[in-house]
């Protein structure tokens, strides 16, 4: 059984997998922190640092609360629909940011590629001629004759 385990392991796919999902935690931590540390501050400006986190409507537990936190701390029930918005929000900037990401990254093995096919490609031997082939079979045919 251990074994199996080696070879399961060891098999190329589940260590492709391996690699992909890490650098998938790798790139996710990148494009959180474009968003979180470059993006959405440069919205706020434009925005005047418009949040709806905290827009919500308390729909048992009765109370007024200062916050959606606070509001869940006390048990109450709440219809967040602040914090869904601003989650829509993030979403579309992050697609946003992975799209362009992945347009650049495309650009970029697209050039590579184009400069690989404008290199001149080894002249292949050409195949016997006509002549050749006849000439060819002429010296089979007198030889086993």
């Amino acid at each position: 059984m251990l074994e199996e385990f080696k070879a399961f392991i060891a098999k190329g796919n589940v260590m492709d997998m391996a690699v992909g999902i890490i650098i998938g935690a790798a790139f996710t931590a990148i494009v959180k922190s474009m968003v979180d540390d470059l993006i959405n501050p440069i919205i706020g400006l434009f925005t005047g640092g418009v949040d709806f986190t905290n827009n919500f409507v308390v729909l048992s537990g009765g109370g007024d609360y200062a916050s959606l936190e606070a509001a869940r701390e006390a048990g109450a029930a709440v219809f967040a629909y602040g914090a869904f918005l601003m989650a829509v929000f993030n979403f579309l900037i992050i697609a946003f940011v992975v799209f362009m990401l992945v347009k650049m990254v495309n650009r970029a093995k697209d050039s590579v590629m184009k400069k690989e096919e404008a290199l001149p490609a080894e002249e292949k031997k050409a195949g016997p001629t006509e002549l050749d082939v006849l000439l060819e079979i002429r010296d089979s045919l007198k030889s086993g004759a």
